[in-house]
């Protein structure tokens, strides 16, 4: 019985990793040939220290809210459930959001760069949902 749900934790733990690293990798375009990965915006924030008002922005302290809750699951010996589940809807705003663009205008390289976060969150899902 010990090993079992000792893989369960390794599971969770491993899909919460994904989730993050997956959230990484969404895609955004806006203007005429404006566009950059989720990465490549977190890095412009953090490396501007005299625009730290875009920081408190709803669509930028949620998901690192998320984020920083999936990451403290990642040093739990049993990742706690409500953490996992909270950290997942943290950056589902994001994300989801990402997927409604991309399926509002047809864009395929949107779609495709949310894919991965959504698979990996319907997984949570259902790890964390069983009992």
């Amino acid at each position: 019985v010990h090993l079992i749900y000792t893989d369960m934790e390794q599971r969770k733990k491993i899909v919460n990793i994904v989730i993050v690293l997956s959230s990484f990798i969404g895609y955004l375009e806006w203007g005429k040939n404006q566009h950059a990965y989720i990465f490549q915006v977190i890095f412009d924030l953090f490396s501007k220290k005299d625009d730290l008002e875009a920081l408190i922005h709803p669509l930028i302290i949620i998901p690192l809210v998320g984020f920083v809750i999936l990451m403290t699951t990642l040093f739990q010996q049993k990742p706690k459930r409500a953490f996992s589940l909270i950290g997942l809807a943290c950056l589902s705003t994001i994300m989801l959001l990402l997927l409604f663009i991309g399926l509002i205008k047809m864009n395929p390289k949107i779609i495709i760069s949310t894919l991965p976060f959504v698979i990996a969150g319907v997984i949570s899902i259902r790890i964390n949902w069983k009992k």
